[in-house]
């Protein structure tokens, strides 16, 4: 792995990003830093390994008070405590389903939709509901395609206040699982692991995948299309949750 700076080693983040995580501007814990991870993912490469990656229970709980204001993004009814425990046991369920770590699987839904459980559905090519934007899924609480706090949008979508908890599974379900439209985490993994090094290379590949379609064995920040996303994941399993992100690889 390279920097920009030319160094073998990540870059501590030191300088404030628009596309930073949506928090407060203080951090508490050590762990709550960003690297600049370049190139194929590999721990040879400066990336963690699954070991060094911080415990479920750790990786919750730091990101719960992101998840408790997520949804004022768009406008809608922020996470209930209620639908904060509904969401911890639908992202083990579906671990213990699809054999996907628990771990990656939060760190997606962190990228996806900050854990809004109402988050708006996104459609380029097919739409993209629910907490991990899946693939034409049938899982969401949030009908509406737009911040309804915009002016001038029709909001006529059923938002569900609260949302369900079978409906938070099957959010979560359709990202991870797959739907009959198209693959999840577990596909995309299935595909990443051919001829990787470790298994976090291997995540780490299934996340550009999840992102852009596909990968470049050698540069996880290609071909597109948020350059930084893998990087992202990887600080996400490392603990990051508030610190400025400065993203940079060359």
């Amino acid at each position: 792995m390279v920097t920009a700076s030319g160094s073998s080693a990540p870059v501590l983040s030191s300088a404030a990003s628009s596309n930073s995580a949506p928090a407060p501007s203080s951090t508490t814990s050590p762990n709550d830093r960003y690297l600049a991870y370049c190139g194929d993912g590999s721990t040879s490469a400066g990336w963690p390994s699954t070991s060094e990656w911080q415990s479920f229970d750790y990786l919750f709980t730091s990101n719960t008070p992101s998840m408790k204001i997520a949804c004022d993004t768009w406008g809608v009814p922020n996470d209930s405590p209620r639908e904060i425990a509904s969401l911890r046991s639908a992202i083990l369920s579906v671990a213990n389903l699809t054999s996907i770590d628990a771990r990656f699987i939060l760190a997606i839904i962190m990228q996806e939709s900050s854990g809004c459980v109402r988050v708006i559905t996104t459609a380029w090519s097919h739409t993209n509901p629910g907490l991990m934007q899946s693939f034409n899924g049938t899982g969401t609480c949030n009908l509406n395609s737009a911040n309804i706090n915009i002016p001038g949008v029709d909001a006529s979508g059923k938002i569900w206040t609260p949302c369900p908890a079978e409906r938070i599974e099957q959010q979560v379900l359709d990202g991870t699982n797959g739907t009959i439209w198209g693959p999840g985490l577990r596909q995309d993994f299935e595909i990443a692991n051919a001829n990787a090094t470790d298994e976090a290379q291997a995540y780490y590949r299934t996340a550009r995948i999840y992102n852009g379609g596909r990968f470049v064995a050698s540069d996880l920040s290609q071909p597109c299309c948020t350059t930084s996303y893998v990087s992202d994941i990887a600080n996400r399993l490392m603990g990051w949750v508030h610190a400025p992100r400065e993203f940079v690889c060359g």
